[in-house]
């Protein structure tokens, strides 16, 4: 049979229907913590729940798209470097249908994470706290803000714990071998500062010395000829990312 046929006689209906959903995975750091930013649910499913910003894909919408959309008008933010983090399927992780949802991770640093959470949007700067060591995965909790009126651990609608654990695991899969911990960090920032995005995100401290070192040899950073201002003694060098060649 010719294609054009084919497609033109080709019935559908004997296969379920699913919907498609995005879930955007907005990651900071908060007072040292590795921390998301979540909105809460109004309406069933899981009304009184928080979340992670996320809606349904449309039929004439790149996934991409979607993600820019959902960023728009839930979270009132734009211009974010998204990639996609994992596809979720579980048969049961929506009660309305099937629903299957593709998370996105963007990365924020510290001033536009603080200020996402006063634009208005309704999203709460919530903590991650994360049980295991290293890479050996799990669940996570996440905690209200200091000073929030909530009190935790926050209960999450739909699977977006288990999201979060991913997004949690993946970003430290790959600290060590690539440059996602300077997407947390100002454009020009101390190497203080850059080890403690590492020891956020790694949950254990360390070795200034080692650590210091291992970095420059890399070949990541290049000096900025300035230094930190408004500090006491000897103020620390600024340092800017350099995108290896």
């Amino acid at each position: 049979m010719h294609e054009d046929a084919f497609l033109a006689a080709y019935d559908p209906t004997p296969y379920g229907r699913l919907a498609l959903t995005v879930d955007a995975v907005l990651l900071g750091l908060l007072e040292g913590r590795p921390a998301a930013l979540l909105l809460k649910r109004d309406e069933p499913p899981g009304a009184g729940c928080w979340a992670l910003p996320g809606g349904f894909v449309r039929v004439d919408e790149t996934l991409d798209a979607a993600a820019e959309r959902v960023l728009r008008e839930k979270a009132g933010l734009a211009g974010l470097h998204m990639e996609q983090l994992y596809t979720f399927g579980a048969l049961d992780r929506d009660p309305r249908m099937r629903i299957v949802s593709v998370a996105y991770l963007a990365l924020l640093p510290e001033h536009v994470f603080a200020a996402a959470a006063r634009n208005g949007a309704g999203l709460l700067p919530a903590p991650i706290d994360v049980p295991w060591a290293g890479e050996a995965g799990g669940p996570v909790a996440v905690l209200p803000p200091a000073g929030s009126a909530e009190s935790g651990p926050l209960r999450l609608a739909f699977d977006h714990a288990d999201i979060l654990a991913l997004a949690m695991l993946r970003l430290r899969g790959k600290l060590d071998y690539s440059e996602v911990g300077f997407a947390l960090l100002p454009e020009r920032f101390t190497l203080r500062q850059l080890q403690d995005v590492h020891e956020a995100i790694l949950g254990t401290a360390l070795n200034k010395p080692a650590f210091r070192r291992r970095m420059l040899d890399r070949g990541w950073l290049e000096p900025t000829g300035e230094r930190e201002a408004g500090t006491s003694f000897r103020p620390p060098e600024l340092y800017r990312f350099r995108k290896p060649r």
